[in-house]
């Protein structure tokens, strides 16, 4: 502890104060964690974003909750590292690069060849990749930056080859011919997981497949009738009477010269259609399937953009799919073969990094087997030893896994973790290894590489160090938290639950906190595209990076979307500001003193009702904050130091102590005393969610020497004084009665600033008595002129129109004359409700007309009832006050 170090500028000014402490906190080493057997390790793994990536609200989320978790460790004394890197995220940097490459050199990877291609996108990785990491510096993350990781690093790149060759040889990674996801940008398979479902409008085109012998048609239906070509059969059910006769029959294939067969098969539903339904074994899993049981020929009839192949013919190769399905219709259409066309809206898989719809096709690919790895990650999380917050996503969980499918694991692209696996060609042979094959012959490596998410499921542990045995797994793993967003339970938390137990033969976290979606005001997700997402850095900019982090959390509940604008970073900049203030306050009342880590027995023992009162309040909000913490409630904590330094030490304290400051002598410096003490509470339980401010201020007011920080200041405990329920019931009285009075004062627009006389009648003997002891601070807290107590009534035939407040400790008078006059306040109010009456009428009218009801849009119906509901709130009031002044 130290004198006060120097005096805090009129003003807050968060840029100056950020940029000013990261550097001395990651200089200083003061997020390097490091294993320390003497005390309590805390992990935690960054989820690594994307090296392409820029800082969005949704990262300002993620690792603002990280960041307090690890800044609230680290204050409790434990040994905390958390550990930051960035993904190589496959596609999306290979497209990036692509686009980059083309604009600036007028090339790309096709001319430049694998070597030179996978060369410059290193060179473009080390120029321009991992902004967001400096970005999430400026938002004051407290990572161990020291060990920052890279998922194509060569510790990692190892850890991913072993975990390959372990699966390969354990029979679990195979390569085969299945039904895949093809994204046509990208070029390459999707896992399921990399496809979004949407809802979009489209068609069923009926079609026409006449029978060979001329003796009718069977009518098909289809929203793909680009891929007609690839049909091979056409499947009835064998049940169905009305063509099992024609089991065993061709038909023709329209705009082909091929005839198929018909086969009978219970894929074929009697009750859907006509009842026959076109088998594409190439493009369509159920196809595929009934192909299999039929041994039907698998045709496909798509290139890797999905342009048309030769399969399709000469009038169709080289078309663009949707231009190849709309001339595929007009020729139907031509020949006589289209029966109707049904409009629908249906479900149509998209690639979540091209953002267009895929193609299922038929490919050779690199498959996992997941079902034996599925096993333990499922007990993990039912016996408890994983828990997720909120607990409801244990649900989605359980029943991804609970159905888990064989994981594509190879992609048709370049940049990346390439498979380790090799083809002799001359005799054949297939080897899987660490490393390149030494036997002799042609070797050559497989050309595709692995997801991206093979390498991320091993990134607790790779992060440490594995295979190798370190000190860092020893000591950090398994992890402690995981704080991600639910979109990727299945990704990424779900695998590395399965890597972990699988080759750590332990869970890698102990608890998941899945964070909120974050939409706009209006209630849609943030997207650069609805020009609704704002740059993070812009806000910072405006409002402070302390104040965005506070503000998240405040909007935050648990498991709720937020709904967020950039208006609304005002609650953490005029928190901070009020922070400021109060401690600019506290200095204009001399030398900080020796009692911010603990009050003396002689303070302890003078201590007045309101300071006891502001422990009361200091100890029951640290209990509240820990718990919070506890369970994942960050904004409930949030909440919590609003309300304390806002409400409890600003309005209410701060102007309580004016009285005991002003008289000087011991009670200035009792005072003075417990103003420091409480303000070292509340910069501590603020500290991991404004880290800025708070190291700031401590060493301004003195609670910190120079070369200390705030970050490893002990996280404060519960002081345990003891006050009565009796004496917090008596100051909240006191309180009551205040905001009582400055009620009445708001109802007649008299300033705050202006003297009044106030007249409180006093509940009964005892409340009076208390009162009287109060009565120099209910003076200086309601601003009063004069202030009469009494046991007695206002006399209102005598003293003139009073509005009251009636409040646990007594009623509060407002005696109006000379304030305002009486007769005038009447009129003015009278013709307020009527014309509130008439407003009322009419939109009461406007919410029973059912046509309005049927046609307007919802939004503006549910603003219609808003604004009746106002209206009739201020009716409301408006009537009270008009009986209080008659």
């Amino acid at each position: 502890m130290s004198s006060c170090q120097h005096e805090l500028p009129r003003a807050y000014e968060p840029a100056d104060v950020e940029k000013k402490w990261f550097p001395i906190w990651e200089n200083n080493g003061y997020f390097h964690g490091k294993p320390n057997p003497d005390k309590k390790g805390y992990s935690i793994v960054i989820p690594p974003p994307n090296v392409t990536g820029i800082l969005t609200l949704g990262h300002v989320l993620n690792n603002t909750l990280q960041d307090v978790l690890c800044r609230y460790h680290r204050m409790n004394g434990e040994e905390v590292c958390w550990f930051p890197g960035t993904d190589h995220a496959g596609i999306a940097t290979e497209a990036r690069v692509e686009k980059y490459l083309r604009k600036e050199e007028n090339t790309g990877r096709d001319e430049l060849g694998r070597d030179e291609f996978i060369r410059r996108v290193w060179k473009w990785k080390e120029e321009f990749g991992g902004k967001i990491i400096r970005q999430l510096r400026t938002l004051g993350c407290s990572c161990d930056w020291e060990r920052e990781r890279f998922t194509m690093d060569e510790g990692l790149s190892d850890a991913v080859r072993r975990v390959f060759v372990e699966l390969y040889n354990k029979g679990y990674i195979y390569r085969g011919q299945r039904m895949i996801n093809w994204c046509p940008v990208a070029k390459s398979a999707l896992s399921d997981e990399e496809v979004i479902y949407k809802d979009v409008p489209g068609h069923f085109w009926h079609f026409r497949y006449p029978l060979a012998d001329g003796s009718g048609y069977l009518v098909v239906a289809t929203t793909r009738p680009e891929t007609m070509f690839g049909d091979t059969a056409v499947a009835v059910n064998p049940d169905d009477p009305r063509y099992k006769h024609l089991i065993g029959k061709l038909v023709k294939l329209p705009l082909t010269d091929r005839e198929i067969p018909i086969v009978g098969d219970e894929h074929a539903d009697p009750t859907k259609g006509t009842g026959c339904v076109k088998i594409t074994p190439a493009h369509d899993p159920n196809d595929f399937e009934v192909g299999k049981r039929h041994k039907l020929a698998v045709i496909n009839v798509m290139n890797p953009d999905a342009s048309l192949n030769a399969n399709a013919g000469p009038e169709f190769e080289g078309l663009d799919r949707f231009e190849a399905r709309k001339k595929c219709v007009a020729m139907m259409d031509e020949q006589g073969l289209l029966d109707k066309v049904e409009d629908i809206v249906h479900a149509v898989g998209y690639s979540e990094r091209g953002d267009v719809p895929i193609e299922t096709l038929v490919s050779y690919q690199w498959f996992c087997n997941m079902k034996e790895l599925a096993k333990p990650a499922v007990e993990a999380v039912k016996s408890g030893s994983i828990k997720f917050y909120p607990e409801r996503w244990s649900k989605t969980y359980f029943h991804w896994m609970e159905n888990i499918q064989d994981w594509c694991i190879s992609r048709q692209i370049w940049w990346g973790h390439r498979i380790p696996a090799w083809y002799n060609d001359d005799n054949g042979e297939v080897y899987v290894g660490v490393e390149a094959p030494t036997a002799p012959g042609k070797w050559r490596q497989e050309e595709d590489v692995l997801d991206t998410w093979f390498s991320s499921w091993l990134w607790p542990f790779s992060i440490m160090g594995w295979p190798k045995n370190t000190d860092e797994l020893k000591y950090f793993y398994p992890t402690c938290d995981l704080v991600t967003g639910p979109d990727i339970i299945f990704f990424w938390v779900a695998r590395m639950i399965m890597a972990g137990c699988e080759f750590m033969k332990e869970i890698p976290f102990r608890n998941v906190y899945f964070t909120s979606i974050i939409r706009d005001e209006t209630g849609r997700k943030l997207s650069k595209s609805l020009g609704n997402s704002p740059d993070p850095l812009d806000v910072i900019n405006a409002y402070g990076a302390d104040a965005l982090r506070f503000t998240i959390v405040y909007i935050a509940p648990v498991g709720m979307d937020i709904r967020y604008s950039n208006e609304k970073c005002e609650i953490g900049k005029t928190f901070a500001n009020k922070l400021w203030n109060a401690c600019r306050f506290r200095q204009m009342q001399g030398a900080c003193t020796d009692a911010a880590e603990k009050l003396g027995a002689e303070t302890v023992a003078a201590l007045s009702g309101d300071e006891k009162w502001m422990l009361s309040k200091l100890d029951a909000a640290l209990d509240s904050i820990k718990t919070s913490l506890a369970d994942f409630r960050f904004h409930t904590a949030a909440h919590d130091l609003y309300d304390l330094v806002w409400s409890d030490f600003c309005d209410w304290f701060i102007e309580a102590e004016k009285v005991p400051l002003r008289a000087g002598g011991a009670d200035k410096q009792r005072a003075c005393e417990v103003l420091d003490y409480a303000l070292w509470r509340i910069l501590r339980m603020l500290h991991p969610f404004m880290p800025f401010i708070t190291e700031e201020l401590a060493h301004a007011m003195g609670f910190l020497a120079d070369g200390d920080t705030i970050m490893y200041s002990a996280f404060p405990e519960n002081d345990g004084l003891a006050v009565s329920d009796g004496l917090i019931a008596m100051v909240e009285g006191k309180f009551e009665l205040v905001r009582g009075g400055r009620f009445l004062r708001a109802n007649y627009n008299i300033p705050d600033g202006r003297k009044v006389n106030f007249f409180i009648k006093a509940a009964d003997a005892d409340a009076l008595a208390e009162l009287e002891s109060e009565r120099q601070m209910l003076t200086g807290l309601l601003n009063a002129e004069n202030l009469t107590l009494s046991l007695d009534e206002f006399d209102s035939a005598a003293d003139g129109a009073a509005p009251s407040k009636l409040c646990g400790r007594g009623t509060i008078y407002l005696p109006l004359a000379g304030l305002i006059d009486v007769n005038a306040e009447l009129i003015k109010l009278g013709k307020q409700r009527k014309e509130l009456e008439g407003w009322i009428s009419g939109a009461r009218g406007k919410l029973s007309n059912e046509r309005f009801l049927a046609k307007a849009p919802e939004q503006v119906v549910a603003d219609a009832k808003k604004q009746l509901a106002e209206l009739e709130d201020k009716l409301t009031r408006t009537v009270e006050l008009i009986n209080s002044l008659s």
